[in-house]
């Protein structure tokens, strides 16, 4: 039974860990299982001479509505940056293309280890469009589609990590989607995003609960 409100009483714990006594291999499951459901952040990029790259990364979310912005955290592979962040680099420009449940499967196709110049469009079987507003593709049947620009890379000391911040300047919805009433919150009945989880697990939307704020009842 757990403590009555305003109790100093801690709720039992069946285990204590401590991230320091733990190896990197376990910490990353638990940030990544407990940390959930997370917006996935699939990126696609150009590179300098023009090759198409689309990447997912699950650390990544909102940041701030005005401007609008979005950070994505990048790792480094064994032998250097990631494509997506050397693309970053080269073209200032990215787009976000929202994960839903018709592209999970492809959307993870695309998060193959591959060689540079290798083309992940093609190799997920996707059709790539090209953005009008910035220097960037997208996937063509990707019904949600966030156009940004680079503003600014954050140093996060000395971690195999590069958090980038991009600001939103264009949005691309089809027009499949719908709203709430009056507003332009996208129902995710007809959305329908996937959240990563932990390990190969992913969330789909099967059933979307509403509960009004306090303030707002």
């Amino acid at each position: 039974m757990g403590a009555e409100a305003g109790s100093s009483e801690l709720p039992k714990a069946t285990r204590r860990i401590d991230p320091a006594e733990i190896s990197a291999r376990h910490r990353y499951h638990l940030m990544t299982s407990l940390v959930v459901p997370r917006p996935i952040g699939w990126l696609s990029t150009w590179s300098g001479d023009g090759v198409a790259n689309l990447a997912p990364f699950s650390y990544f979310s909102a940041i701030c509505v005005s401007p609008m912005l979005v950070g994505v955290s990048i790792g480094n592979r064994n032998d250097g940056y990631k494509d997506t962040l050397v693309n970053l680099r080269a073209r200032g420009a990215f787009c976000v293309n929202v994960v839903t449940e018709a592209l999970m499967l492809p959307m993870n196709e695309s998060s193959a280890s591959v060689e540079w110049g290798v083309d992940e469009f093609e190799l997920a079987g996707l059709a790539r469009a090209e953005s009008d507003r910035v220097d960037a593709p997208f996937v063509a049947a990707c019904p949600a589609v966030l156009e940004c620009t680079v503003r600014m890379e954050v140093d996060l000391g000395d971690i195999p990590n590069t958090l980038v911040i991009g600001e939103v300047i264009g949005v691309r919805l089809s027009e499949e989607l719908t709203f709430e009433d009056d507003t332009l919150l996208v129902r995710p009945e007809s959305l329908r995003p996937v959240g990563r989880l932990g390990g190969a697990a992913y969330g789909v939307i099967r059933e979307v609960e509403r509960v009004l704020r306090p303030d707002l009842r």
